[in-house]
């Protein structure tokens, strides 16, 4: 990997009130004032790690490599969690070890990973609460000025990880998933993928999904494909199956939340 790093993303649940976000731009271009700082998204629900997981994963990839992915997501804050930098070959990442990196883990080929404990690079003075401005926008700013992956820390083996729920077929052939995802327009993403609905389409063609009190019995290839109002499913831009309503919120019109099921199977 290139030594220069020349672009450097958040994602945090910072909001956009606070100054919080700001104060750690301002750190990261003290220290590199050449550096382009992108905000992935600063409005992740409070303390919610599988939302800044599955933000990083659906997002990641459409960046330039060398990119360095901040995520400050960090209910331990101030406690014994660690500071970890996981290293691919195009990408680095900088985030606690919450689990918040385990989709990426999971993803990518043999990933080197190391816990951040080189002080030389933190500022001055370490807060108890805010080690995203203290610990994280430092050290991202040095590793895009060219500072050796190496020289953050020991490396570690083991992450904690939290799981992506994985769909369940049942004995009669119907694919059994969930809603893992709601995002801001209300759109349901659920954890059933292209290449599952491929292997059911195998043995037939003609697939129905339920979702709620709802039946559909396509997949549909845009939202125009059915009226306005009207509740459509369709593979989003992050390759899982969403359930959506045309010019409207899924969520609110099913009634439905991350966690409820749906099942795919045939007609």
């Amino acid at each position: 990997m290139p030594k220069i790093q020349s672009v450097i993303t958040l994602i945090t649940d910072f909001g956009l009130q606070d100054g919080y976000v700001g104060v750690m731009k301002g750190v990261i271009t003290k220290i590199n004032p050449s550096v382009k700082i992108i905000d992935i998204s600063n409005n992740i629900e409070s303390q919610d790690i599988f939302q800044a997981a599955y933000v990083l994963y659906s997002s990641y990839a459409y960046f330039p490599k060398r990119t360095i992915h901040v995520v400050v997501v960090d209910p331990g804050v101030g406690s014994k969690r660690r500071v970890l930098c996981l290293k691919t070959k195009d990408y680095l990442f900088i985030a606690p070890d919450n689990g918040v990196l385990s989709f990426i883990a999971a993803r990518e080929e043999s990933p080197s990973i190391r816990e951040i404990t080189n002080k030389k690079l933190f500022l001055s003075e370490i807060s108890d609460t805010f080690h995203g401005r203290d610990i994280f926008a430092p050290t991202a700013a040095h590793l895009s000025k060219g500072f050796s992956y190496k020289d953050l820390g020991k490396r570690v083996s083991k992450i904690n990880e939290i799981d992506l729920p994985k769909p369940i077929r049942s004995p009669g052939g119907v694919l059994k998933g969930e809603i893992i995802y709601v995002d801001g327009f209300g759109n349901l993403i659920t954890n059933i993928n292209r290449d599952m609905v491929d292997r059911l389409r195998e043995k037939s063609e003609d697939l129905a999904i339920v979702v709620g009190r709802r039946k559909l019995n396509k997949i549909s290839n845009s939202y125009a494909d059915v009226g306005v109002g009207d509740v459509v499913a369709i593979f989003g831009s992050s390759g899982y199956l969403e359930i959506s309503v045309n010019h409207g919120s899924a969520r609110d019109v099913l009634n439905l939340k991350k966690g409820d099921k749906l099942g795919l199977g045939y007609e």
